[in-house]
């Protein structure tokens, strides 16, 4: 049975650019009441004004700062019916030279990040009985990606976060999705070339995707569609088999062919200096 997302309110972490303004903008043509959170509060208000959102302060490594994002948005639209864990980040580097900062920031950010909002939804939601948490997640996080390792890691880490948490909240009237997108057109993703045969999504794409999930819950939503039997057919195959596989889509070919010079604007946002292309 499909919900109806007219006056429903939504909170979206990391919803004033990309995929997640995007989202915003997709939940708010359904007519459902959208808070989106941010560090950069003054941007963040700047979008809220021009899409119809409302924003608040948010850091999502700070646990206090993701339960004062919920209690405000509660305060001010009322209880939360679908809270979008969105908030990531991604620097791309070679392993072995990627700082420690750099590497901390991201699991920050992307794992503990994801954490926190949980942590912040579930007992409001529990009590209630009802409410969707969905987490952004990556198609990295089904599979590793050579230059993202640690991106890949933490991505991992939250589709298990997720199939723990979601057997937990059997029978509480609450539910739980990932998405699990090929990469789109974003400021993350700016200077890293697309696969063989993998076309780039654009933001609309994934949140057309969230929205159809928030009416329609089921827990794993692949984007497109038809990377689900693809990435699950890859597991069924010989090691070997998959490298071959990876080599063929130039999965292997990140550190190669990303152009850093268009990435330096991005990840020095972020705090970090867009790194040097390794010796390989």
């Amino acid at each position: 049975m499909s919900r109806k997302l007219t006056h429903q309110v939504v909170a979206i972490t990391g919803g004033s650019r990309g995929i997640g303004r995007a989202t915003a903008e997709a939940f708010i043509k359904q007519g459902a009441k959208v808070a989106i959170g941010s560090r950069d509060h003054d941007f963040a208000a700047t979008v809220a004004d021009q899409i119809g959102a409302h924003a608040y302060p948010l850091d999502v490594t700070d646990p206090a700062s993701a339960k004062q994002f919920w209690k405000a948005v509660e305060a001010d639209l009322g209880p939360i019916d679908v809270f979008v864990n969105n908030a990531g980040e991604m620097l791309v580097s070679r392993f072995e030279n990627e700082s420690d900062e750099a590497t901390l920031h991201q699991i920050n950010v992307n794992l503990l990040g994801t954490i926190n909002g949980m942590k912040s939804a579930l007992g409001p939601m529990r009590e209630r009985g009802h409410g969707h948490i969905i987490n952004m997640v990556s198609a990295v996080g089904m599979i590793g990606l050579p230059g993202c390792a640690t991106y890949s890691a933490a991505k991992h880490a939250v589709v298990g976060l997720s199939e723990g948490v979601r057997a937990e909240l059997r029978g509480s009237g609450v539910d739980l999705s990932i998405i699990l997108p090929i990469p789109a057109q974003t400021e993350l993703t700016s200077g890293v070339s697309k696969g063989r045969f993998v076309p780039l999504l654009t933001p609309q794409d994934i949140a057309a995707a969230v929205v159809r999930t928030a009416r329609r819950p089921r827990y794993n939503v692949y984007v497109p569609g038809w990377t689900n039997p693809v990435t699950r057919s890859l597991y069924l195959l010989p090691q070997p088999w998959r490298d071959a596989m990876g080599r063929l889509l130039k999965a292997d070919q990140l550190l190669r062919t990303t152009d850093y010079q268009a990435r330096i604007g991005y990840e020095a946002r972020l705090g970090h200096i867009g790194p040097r292309k390794a010796s390989l």
